[in-house]
């Protein structure tokens, strides 16, 4: 059985980084198909005449991307540290992804925190960055992981 971490097991300044992963033209007009559906997500001959001068991702696919990389990396052990979260804030898209980017998520522990009513659970503020193959951030956003607390 893998470790079964808890609240306790993580602490502020710890840094994450995730496997990388490479993003497709059929990966980003699969996304946008279903859940975006612009012209400069779909549709590389429409996208290299907007400002953009050719296909980019949906900005939500970089952001489900960069929660998933986060879940890849394995930071929460077994899985059953973690009990959702209550939203995201900050969220910023910095440039776009495009098809044949290398991208990785840093993750860092920014806090940590008791929930005020329930002793079963904590909090773990995440701020996290999606990098391309230039380290450059493609978005930022931050997060109050639910986690469970040792009993």
């Amino acid at each position: 059985m893998a470790e079964r971490l808890t609240w306790e097991d993580f602490e502020v300044g710890t840094v994450y980084r995730s496997p990388t992963h490479l993003v497709t033209e059929d990966e980003i007009v699969d996304f946008a198909g279903r859940f975006d559906p612009q012209p400069f997500h779909l549709d590389p001959v429409e996208a290299a005449n907007t400002i953009y001068g050719g296909l980019i991702a949906s900005g939500w696919h970089m952001a489900s991307l960069c929660f998933r990389l986060f879940i890849d990396s394995g930071i929460f052990g077994d899985g059953h540290v973690s009990l959702g979260a209550p939203g995201v804030e900050h969220l910023r898209w910095l440039r776009p992804g495009r098809p044949g980017d290398q991208l990785m998520t840093v993750a860092t522990i920014a806090d940590k925190f008791p929930h005020k009513r329930k002793n079963s659970i904590g909090f773990i503020r995440i701020h996290f960055e999606l990098l391309n193959q230039h380290n450059e951030p493609v978005l930022s956003m931050q997060s109050d992981l639910m986690t469970r607390r040792r009993r």
